[in-house]
């Protein structure tokens, strides 16, 4: 009998009949495994745990608790979606479904939109199915035997991406639902436990609004019925923080068609918490050893020509504009403008590094349907930084900026972040030596720093790798902020040169860099991180001001101008309503502090202290309640 050998992560091996199946080896391996593995890396390659092993092979179980193993077991939910629905609804064309961040999607035809009675009885089929213990069955198929089979099944958006694939045409079968695929799945229905249809919404086929508008459900499945019950406490969390609905609530921002979608119109509570944030930034940036710059909104066409926005960005570009009969471009981004800056002058290597930083407004085409409250915009304000070095600085300033970023980060009360070098796309320019030399000085920046880190493959920038740093909010959430860039390719095409020591010309190295990323992305991160309710120092009111009858009105107007003479942001409330209205008011609003003024206080000249969250704080002098507040926005805790 022939064998292979299979090699375990911990080194071990054994050997097993040749053709020996995952599910198989998995029955010789601890319990905690058996009770947890769904599929199998056969030499690295996910795979189901029904795969015959013909060769010798290393082995690793893909796990539950794994965010792998996860993936598989949502991907496998949204095929039990779907075949319910086509059980449900027989006219139904499938386009894909793939497990998300935290569930599965899938996009269906269907004639009329999904209703939420609708969901509901898709799920009571999928209970049905994963009772009846189906098990996934996955086939091979020639492309032609592929296209085929889908014709007879009258799948239009199957039959579309088969065209598209040429080798390894798969499908997986789970009682009379057929679905192209590439797997792997769960080994039966059963798997799919306890899972929620959460909701449906329209969705351009391949996210292009020139296609049919399909309908998208959006589900969750989990192994366990806690933990499902765990990720809706969270969903409905995320509701209650959702930025659009506080940003409209606290009178933050709005978006009007009347404007425009994807365009913020910032309310006088947001405008004075952007000016708040963009003054700390400036101030920072000083500190910091960088200058400030402002650059125009529109630039000449060509100008993107020379940068290769062009070639590799013209999607994201809105159309040119005609001004004396040559075009001219909306910027999409800051830093042709700052090269031309470099250029007005001669360099010398004594003025390296260069730290030049601008809150530009820059504008992109997002797609309708991609357009997210203030997390995905067109028109948005980058936290914009460039740096030019040479290259024996190049290594001392990514680890300035590794300190900077995680300070400015911190000091909006952040402390948990994703970190990611990404490598070399396929689509890149420059030289591979450059490429080397920049991926290795961002690696031993980071582990020079100690911090934490994953390799992304291949998702560098087209003319450079990259740092990548998400930062968690309170739920746990990932979002995509700050980044530092190395450019080798720009300083070449708009040929930047620094006289160096020797008296000859050499080209600096080019980084880009953001702290923050777009305000208003990181505005709306701040809404949801805080539910609202911000630190003391950049919350749009921080103190509010509550007599409690006519009476103390005067006194009121005075403690409010004290407040404001000592740089404080304040609002009186001298409404003639109950003084238990105002304070629900107030916390409502999420003032951090309201002072309420009665009788008492204005004999004794005194205030008496309430903190948000229904906090009595009792009675203070007025200047000991400055001191506290000075050393809260000293502190920014």
């Amino acid at each position: 009998m022939e064998q292979v050998k299979i090699t375990f992560p911990d080194g071990s091996a054994r050997l097993f009949a040749k053709g020996v199946r995952g599910a198989e080896i998995l029955q010789e391996v601890p319990q905690k495994i058996r009770k947890l593995a769904i599929a199998l890396k056969l030499n690295d390659r996910l795979v189901d745990l029904s795969t015959s092993i013909q060769d010798d092979a290393k082995i690793e179980f893909v796990l539950l608790d794994q965010p792998v193993g996860m993936s598989v077991y949502w991907h496998s939910a949204s095929h039990i979606m779907a075949h319910a629905v086509k059980d449900l609804f027989p006219a139904a064309k499938f386009g894909i479904g793939p497990a998300i961040d935290d569930g599965f999607y899938y996009d269906i035809e269907v004639k009329n939109p999904f209703t939420p009675e609708d969901l509901e009885k898709i799920e009571v089929r999928m209970a049905e199915i994963t009772k009846s213990d189906m098990p996934f069955v996955r086939e091979e198929l020639s492309q032609t035997a592929a296209i085929e089979l889908f014709q007879k099944r009258n799948e239009t958006y199957k039959l579309e991406l088969l065209q598209e694939l040429k080798d390894g045409v798969s499908i997986y079968r789970e009682g009379n639902f057929i679905d192209l695929c590439s797997g792997p799945h769960v080994p039966s229905t059963r798997y799919i436990k306890n899972f929620k249809l959460l909701s449906t919404s329209g969705a351009y086929w391949r996210g292009d609004e020139k296609n049919a508008m399909l309908q998208r459900i959006y589900g969750v499945a989990y192994p366990e019925k806690a933990q499902l019950d765990e990720h809706l406490n969270r969903l409905e969390e995320a509701k209650r923080r959702d930025h659009r609905k506080l940003g409209r609530e606290l009178e933050l921002f709005h978006i009007t068609d009347e404007i425009g979608p994807g365009l913020i119109l910032w309310q006088p509570k947001g405008a004075i918490m952007r000016k708040i944030i963009e003054d700390f930034w400036r101030d920072e940036h000083l500190k910091n050893g960088y200058e400030l710059l402002f650059t125009p909104h529109i630039a000449r066409l060509n100008l993107w020509g020379t940068s290769g926005h062009l070639d590799f960005y013209r999607e994201n570009m809105y159309s040119p504009m005609m001004i004396d009969e040559m075009e001219y471009q909306i910027k999409p981004m800051n830093c042709p403008f700052h090269l031309m800056i470099y250029k007005a002058h001669t360099r010398s290597y004594r003025d390296l590094p260069i730290r030049w930083a601008e809150l530009g407004t820059v504008y992109r085409y997002e797609r309708s349907g991609v357009l997210h409250g203030l997390m995905r915009v067109r028109g948005f304000t980058q936290d914009d930084a460039h740096i030019f070095c040479r290259e024996d600085q190049l290594e001392q300033e990514v680890l300035r900026l590794l300190d900077f970023t995680f300070f400015m980060l911190r000091s909006f009360g952040f402390e948990n972040f994703d970190v990611y070098l990404s490598t070399r796309p396929e689509k890149y320019v420059g030289s591979l030596e450059n490429w080397e030399l920049a991926t290795t000085v961002l690696r031993k920046s980071l582990e020079k720093k100690q911090v934490a880190f994953k390799i992304d493959p291949g998702e560098g920038v087209f003319y450079g790798p990259k740092i990548d740093i998400k930062i968690k909010d309170v739920l746990g959430r990932a979002w995509q902020c700050s980044t530092i860039q190395v450019d080798f390719n720009l300083p070449e095409r708009f040929d930047l040169n620094y006289k160096g020591i020797d008296g000859q010309e050499h080209r600096p190295i080019m980084v880009h860099r953001a702290l923050l990323g777009s305000l208003e992305r990181f505005f709306g991160v701040l809404i949801e991180h805080f539910a609202g309710a911000f630190p003391l120092w950049i919350a749009p009111v921080q103190v509010s001001v509550l007599p409690i009858t006519d009476r103390q009105h005067k006194y009121a107007q005075q403690i409010n101008q004290a407040l404001v003479d000592a740089g404080f942001r304040t609002k009186i409330d001298d409404r003639n309503e109950k003084i238990g209205y105002k304070i629900r008011d107030a916390e409502t609003h999420k003032i951090p502090y309201m002072l309420v003024l009665g009788d008492k206080e204005l004999e004794q000249g005194n205030v008496a202290v309430r903190k948000r969250g229904k906090i009595d704080l009792g009675v203070s002098a007025l200047t000991d309640f400055i001191s506290m507040l000075n050393t809260e926005n000293t502190t920014r805790k």
